[in-house]
């Protein structure tokens, strides 16, 4: 891999892990408002550079009405939800807070 030896290089790029070791966890919950199938979930520190890489495990989509949860560090997380079709693309990018031991829920709507 080329980001042995550059951790912090490498978590920059990906959005770093959604636990870090020994810190309280949240649950962050995506719902789906919109009337389309929602194909990607990028999810990265406050501190990142970029959204990172899609969270959602490979074959998963947030179909309408329907909603996902990702456990998470306790803290401030950057987050760009939507789908690719075509030439078309919807998405929603918000910043959030989670707080150890709570759901937060976000619902994505358009």
């Amino acid at each position: 891999m080329a980001c042995v030896g550059l951790v912090s290089a490498c978590n920059t790029i990906t959005g770093g892990p959604l636990v870090r070791p020994g810190e309280p966890t949240g649950v962050l919950e995506i719902s789906n408002g919109s009337r389309h199938t929602l194909t990607a979930v990028l999810i990265s520190d406050c501190s990142a550079m970029s959204y990172g890489l899609n969270r959602l495990p490979s074959g998963v989509t947030i179909p309408p009405g329907r909603s996902y949860r990702f456990t998470v560090s306790a803290g401030c997380w950057d987050v760009d939800a939507g789908l690719a079709y075509g030439t078309t693309l919807h998405e929603a990018r918000f910043r959030t807070q989670v707080r150890q031991g709570r759901l937060t829920r976000h619902i994505i709507r358009g």
